[in-house]
């Protein structure tokens, strides 16, 4: 099949040819329009998406702090060791905040902890329980990610809409050359001798 194609000729839309028609010169426009936009809008938008997730997650590893909080009431469970060793139960917290007002919550607590014992906690600056913050490679690897799928995202809506830009186009030339053999396809089938 490649045979009857004949040699592939780069950037053919862009040379000079008696043959080349207006919708191939558009054509042309839209496509390097769509992949400008899909390279430069993929690669700009996820750089801002991952700078934006790297310096909130920095700040959080700034603001939050750890808080040393106590058991309002006895975990759940019991003291046998999980095969794992790892199992933690929801239990009741109450800590001091930094404006020595009281606060409340759920955490994660080892099973069959007693009332009053010390659990770590984080906060933010208002005294709200937080989770854990991210470490720094783990900010790295989480604002990578976003950042990827942020731009991988950004860059398909200029590619689909060139694609569909040149759908629409190709059917307007399958149109219009529908119409053209409507005219001359008759005139082929007369004998002229």
């Amino acid at each position: 099949m490649a045979a009857f194609r004949g040699p592939k000729v780069w950037l053919w839309r862009w040379r000079r040819n008696p043959l080349r028609r207006r919708s191939d010169r558009l054509e042309a426009w839209v496509v390097l329009a769509a992949w400008t936009f899909t390279v430069l809008g993929g690669v700009v938008t996820g750089l801002l998406a991952t700078r934006s997730v790297e310096h909130n997650l920095d700040r959080q590893r700034v603001e939050w702090r750890p808080v040393v909080a106590q058991l309002t009431k006895n975990a759940p469970g019991t003291t046998a060791p999980s095969a794992s060793g790892s199992e933690r139960v929801w239990a009741e917290v109450r800590w001091t905040g930094t404006d020595g007002s009281a606060h409340t919550g759920q955490t994660r607590v080892v099973p069959a902890s007693t009332v009053g014992t010390p659990v770590t906690v984080w906060t933010d600056a208002d005294g709200r329980m937080v989770t854990k913050p991210a470490t720094r490679s783990e900010a790295e690897l989480r604002s990578s990610l976003i950042g990827v799928l942020v731009g991988v995202t950004a860059a398909g809506v200029p590619f689909l809409g060139g694609r569909l830009a040149r759908g629409r186009l190709e059917r307007r030339r399958m149109d219009e050359w529908d119409q053209e053999w409507e005219r001359v396809g008759p005139l082929w089938g007369r004998k002229t001798w």
